[in-house]
């Protein structure tokens, strides 16, 4: 499904386009343009906890790395843990990006 959205609002710059209709809204209210609804804090506590199971990265919406940790942890018998506790602490430290490549919020 396609819209005619107003110039300025399309990428391609002209008056009038037909663009595919968003999944998501390019501004989220109560959040800045361009950052996550999902926090950097429970993400990296999240993945700390419980990062064997990949849950952070499932809760910032990277499923494909929450399941290749899972998969991990399962094969080595609990020793690829340490992957999502190593993240976790990057995550709090560094922030990351949601599964749509936006910047956690603080």
């Amino acid at each position: 499904m396609a819209v005619i959205v107003p110039r300025g609002v399309c990428r391609c710059g002209q008056r009038q386009c037909r663009c595919p209709l968003m999944t998501t809204p390019p501004y989220q209210p109560g959040y800045p343009q361009g950052v996550s609804d999902k926090s950097k804090v429970i993400a990296g506590v999240l993945q700390i906890l419980l990062g064997g199971f990949g849950v952070g990265r499932f809760y910032m919406g990277d499923t494909k790395t929450g399941v290749i940790q899972l998969i991990v942890t399962l094969v080595t018998c609990g020793l690829g843990s340490l992957w999502g506790l190593i993240d976790g602490i990057l995550i709090l430290v560094n922030g990351g990006v949601d599964g749509q490549g936006r910047p956690l919020r603080d």
